[in-house]
């Protein structure tokens, strides 16, 4: 939404130039630093006093109030402007204009905050830079644009010569293979659906994985966990560390993280909020909810992963399997699962008293005041691997587009293994809840939630 509203408005069809100003958040990371577009604020044509096909310039006075904003939210400001003849290097009347704008826009906002500069071709394709303290640029590494397509681009030739994945490469192409050799992609929930998640991933070639699972590997895991052993299961291993020593084991250059926190913890989303792609593999209410909440503020492509076996519990045909399903979920940020009705924020509510208040939550759900939160849910590892399968072509699919149809008309993908069928819908709307948070990136608390307040954590709660 925010790409093509962005180009519409740089390309209007007359061949001069435009600019629009950026407002973003951030995600100050240990390994690098994201900057999440939060707003797009067009440049209007009759504001600028010079508008060529090779120039630009208007009053800076236009922009106080988005320059007030920036420096009360400390948010960086990025200036956007077309290239309406495709010329693909900033050029020597940019490098003059930036040289005293950028300037100026640090010492009105008064943060150490490094403010930059982006060109959009008419393709659409973006590249830009950052001007530093020390008044020298320095190229944005990547640039992702998050829609029913994922798109990256690179600042530097990405191609990689890895044997292993020659046949991947040979379907998808160079490029798809070099997104995914430079993706960090994060699996929160190392079980059922997550471990061939895992497994997938890697063999695929992904750069880097992050892992977020806060359980041990148990006898029941057995069944449905790939690359675990009884003697994990014995001596109780973290499902995270498991995992990682597989991937690495494989050898094929994927490097890992191993987070063996719950979500519910500053760390755990800080490491994820780091992460260019989020798979969700969990079946609690309340971390599908603050997975959602992570994936909007940050701007992150999530695929919510969910399985379902239905059973008669009556007595007359006791065990008679009433359902086997799965769901893969594609959600751009500021779309929910709370507005396509897979759960209620009463839901949320009741699964956070379950999980922070187990005594209140029992009292409340005897008094009828929430619904029961089902638990240990049946899982077959065939079914696990079926939805695994579907989320990682989904991701495929959207750095690739090779089906008939749009993406749009995939966000969410349903098997019944019932009925052997499958179903897919578009889910245009977006969420009136999570719409407004789009990009606000690192906030204290985090994700605006009191329990994730610094101060809590400071105080020994985890």
């Amino acid at each position: 939404m925010q790409h093509s509203f962005l180009q519409q408005h740089l390309f209007p069809g007359d061949d001069l130039e435009a600019a629009a100003i950026l407002l973003c958040g951030h995600r100050a990371g240990k390994s690098r630093h994201r900057l999440i577009v939060h707003s797009v604020n067009p440049i209007p044509y009759d504001k600028c006093s010079v508008r060529t096909p090779y120039e630009l310039t208007w009053d800076v006075e236009y922009i106080v109030p988005l320059l007030e904003l920036a420096e009360q939210n400390n948010w960086t400001i990025i200036k956007v402007h077309s290239h309406p003849g495709g010329y693909e290097h900033f050029s020597d009347v940019d490098d003059g204009g930036d040289q005293r704008f950028i300037p100026a826009i640090q010492s009105w906002v008064e943060k150490n905050v490094y403010h930059g500069s982006v060109i959009m071709l008419p393709s659409g394709r973006m590249f830009g830079r950052y001007l530093t303290m020390q008044g020298d640029f320095c190229p944005y590494d990547k640039i992702g644009l998050v829609g029913d397509d994922i798109v990256y681009w690179t600042s530097e030739d990405m191609n990689s010569s890895d044997e292993f994945a020659a046949s991947h490469r040979q379907l998808f192409g160079e490029e798809t293979f070099s997104r995914l050799r430079s993706l960090t992609i994060a699996v929160v929930g190392c079980s059922g659906t997550g471990s061939p998640v895992i497994e997938q991933l890697t063999r695929l070639g992904v750069g880097e994985l992050v892992l977020v699972d806060d359980d041990v590997v148990e006898i029941r895991n057995l069944n449905r966990i790939l690359n675990t052993r009884l003697s994990d299961a014995a001596a109780k291993h973290p499902k995270t560390d498991v995992l990682s020593d597989a991937v690495t084991r494989i050898g094929l250059g994927t490097k890992v993280q191993s987070i063996d926190l719950n979500l519910w913890s500053p760390e755990a989303i800080r490491s994820v909020a780091e992460c260019d792609v989020i798979f969700g593999c969990m079946d609690t209410v309340d971390g599908r909810y603050l997975l959602n909440s992570l994936a909007t503020y940050y701007c992150i492509p999530y695929f919510d992963l969910g399985v379902r076996i239905v059973a008669n519990n009556s007595d007359e045909n006791y065990g008679d399997i009433i359902e086997i399903c799965g769901s893969v979920h594609y959600l751009k940020p500021g779309h929910s699962l709370m507005s396509r009705q897979v759960f209620t924020m009463s839901d949320v509510s009741a699964a956070g008293l379950a999980r922070t208040d187990p005594g209140a939550y029992k009292r409340d759900l005897q008094d009828g005041y929430i619904r029961g939160i089902p638990v240990h849910r049946p899982a077959v590892i065939s079914l696990n691997m079926t939805v695994a399968g579907l989320a990682v072509n989904e991701l495929l699919a959207r750095l690739h587009p090779f089906r008939e149809a749009l993406n749009q008309h995939y966000d969410h993908i349903e098997v019944s293994l019932l009925s052997m069928e499958m179903f897919a819908a578009t889910k245009p709307e977006p969420c009136p809840i999570l719409s407004p948070k789009i990009g606000l990136g690192d906030r204290e608390p985090l994700l605006d939630l009191p329990e994730l307040s610094s101060k809590v954590y400071s105080n020994g709660h985890h």
